[in-house]
């Protein structure tokens, strides 16, 4: 399978040590470089305005998704590609999985947990199978990584389900994962959402 669209899921909040803001432009160049197409929540603020600005000054499309009752909180992309303006947080998460191959999960808050354990949810309920790749920069996800492993060892969720995703520690690290998981990756599950 090849790659051709990006979902990433990422902070919205500007108050956060510059390294992570450094991180989220290297992946938007990354993504331009590639020449892949951008698929995230269409905010113009935080990790993931980084993310689309770097984006688009590549060259390469980006596609915003976001909810109407969001938009007088987080204001949305006004120069993006497309930018759809949705109902609800459903139709919002349900369309960015549909238009996308792959999924990175940079640092980010209570919206970009529930996207990821939403997403590796999926995954183990054979709705996808996507790869989905957790930067762990700087051991921002550590504590996210030991509740799993937690719920793993006290038999709330099988052994196998680390497995669900990979996790990088570099930009680089994380784009290497997706080259791998895309080499090996079989045919899109047919219950997919």
């Amino acid at each position: 399978m090849i790659l051709s669209s990006l979902c990433v899921y990422c902070g919205s909040s500007g108050k956060v040590d510059p390294k992570y803001k450094i991180s989220a432009q290297k992946v938007g160049e990354e993504i331009a470089r590639r020449k892949l197409r951008l698929i995230y929540g269409g905010g113009h603020v935080g990790l993931m305005g980084i993310v689309a600005d770097s984006v688009l000054a590549g060259g390469s499309p980006v596609v915003g998704i976001i909810p109407e009752h969001l938009r007088s909180q987080e204001p949305e992309h006004t120069g993006l590609t497309e930018l759809h303006i949705v109902p609800d947080m459903h139709t919002r998460k349900r369309m960015m999985v549909d238009r996308s191959d792959a999924f990175l999960v940079l640092p980010g808050g209570f919206g970009t947990l529930d996207e990821t354990f939403e997403i590796i949810t999926w995954r183990k309920l054979k709705l996808h199978n996507d790869p989905i790749i957790v930067l762990n920069q700087d051991g921002y996800w550590d504590d996210m990584l030991k509740l799993i492993d937690r719920a793993i060892s006290e038999g709330f969720a099988a052994p196998t389900d680390s497995s669900l995703y990979e996790v990088a520690t570099s930009v680089d690290d994380a784009f290497a994962l997706l080259d791998r998981q895309m080499a090996v990756q079989q045919t899109p599950l047919t219950g997919r959402m």
